[in-house]
């Protein structure tokens, strides 16, 4: 049994995949060209932003955010320790300072009370992780930003096509704060075959800013002329190919893991020491992890147990970013934000993806049934 079969993925859709390789392979276009400018319009349409910039990962959609919105040095950012490190890092790596707010313990997101009572006059922006697949209380944080003139960035890593009703209307990740941020990392529900991300806004500034900012400060258009200082953060010709195959099943497969979400939940919340995944009203989940709660101190029990069945499984984080040797000079302690160390030592992911039988679904729930039975 696998965590991630991107094998059997990669089976179903084969024919399009190697067709949209040769393409390019044909074309020797790999830098820029039509199958990027194609995947953002795809992209964008997807999304309902108005705008999207491919870049070469996550992080840098983070970072590339914050240097286009003007955040530096001086400046602080609010966002969640529960989450991967490049969230905090990106805040880090711009000159600014990562300021950590505690999270709701039932779905793992940024709690918007906690947001508030960081907020100083040096605080430039929130980022709220969409985390696991599940969005943030968004209406609550804008209302935050908008009340103290702040900057929103969400970091839509994990929860690419996931929806919320947001005033009377349903909004996808990314399209509600001042940009959105992407990765296509393999193992994501929209992941490329290599490092790759995307920035969507509604935003014409922000976008052609963030476009220079990812090309050396230079037109796609214009070349050798730098307009201002940037990086080299580009989606690549083929990576952009693949992307676009793999968006149009993007729907379908979030639908499938759903599917499998709801089967995992119906079995699993009969196990009086396991906690199946919360799902908040007014917005839907696509489980880029299916992550339960069991008793901190039979977690890594647990793991061990189904890992001599054969059974795979992930602790999606095990350590708190403020607690995070990198961090140690923002002079964070234990017991800061006990939210989140509270759930660091309960969570446990299991095997979610589209292709995943019915039949290594009951395995894994008679396992967890038999390890709770006879503990």
């Amino acid at each position: 049994m696998e965590f991630l079969d991107l094998k059997a993925q990669y089976k179903k859709i084969k024919k399009e995949i190697d067709s949209a390789i040769k393409k390019v392979a044909n074309s020797q276009r790999f830098i820029g060209g039509e199958e990027v400018e194609n995947f953002e319009k795809e992209l964008a349409r997807f999304c309902g932003a108005k705008y999207a910039v491919g870049v070469n990962s996550g992080t840098d959609a983070l970072f590339l955010s914050l240097k286009a919105l003007g955040i530096g040095k001086g400046d602080e950012v609010i966002t969640t320790p529960f989450t991967f490190i490049a969230t905090a890092e990106a805040v880090a790596n711009v000159g600014a300072k990562p300021v950590f707010a505690d999270i709701d313990e039932n779905t793992f997101n940024i709690d918007p009370k906690e947001i508030e009572k960081k907020i100083t006059k040096k605080t430039k922006a929130i980022i709220p992780v969409h985390l696991f697949g599940q969005m943030a209380d968004m209406e609550e944080i804008m209302k935050i930003a908008k009340r103290y003139n702040l900057y929103v960035i969400e970091d839509s890593a994990q929860a690419i096509g996931a929806e919320i009703y947001f005033g009377k209307k349903i909004k996808k990740a990314g399209t509600i704060g001042n940009v959105g941020c992407f990765s296509f990392f393999p193992s994501k529900n929209l992941g490329g075959w290599g490092d790759g991300g995307a920035i969507v806004t509604n935003s014409k500034s922000l976008a052609q800013k963030i476009k220079l900012l990812s090309n050396h400060g230079s037109s796609f258009k214009e070349k050798y002329r730098n307009l201002i200082l940037g990086t080299n953060s580009r989606l690549d010709a083929l990576q952009a190919a693949i992307l676009r195959v793999k968006l149009k099943y993007v729907e379908k497969w979030n639908l499938q893991r759903e599917k499998k979400a709801i089967f995992y939940s119906a079995h699993l919340s009969k196990i009086k020491k396991v906690s199946p995944p919360f799902i908040k009203e007014k917005r839907n989940h696509v489980f880029h992890q299916y992550t339960i709660k069991v008793p901190a101190n039979l977690r890594n029990k647990l793991k061990n147990f189904l890992a001599k069945k054969g059974i795979p499984t992930m602790i999606y984080y095990p350590l708190p970013l403020h607690l995070q040797p990198a961090f140690s000079y923002l002079s964070y302690k234990r017991g800061d934000f006990k939210k989140a160390e509270k759930v660091s030592r309960q969570v446990l992911s299991l095997p979610i993806y589209p292709e995943l039988s019915r039949k290594d679904q009951i395995k894994i729930i008679k396992e967890i049934k038999n390890f709770f039975e006879n503990i």
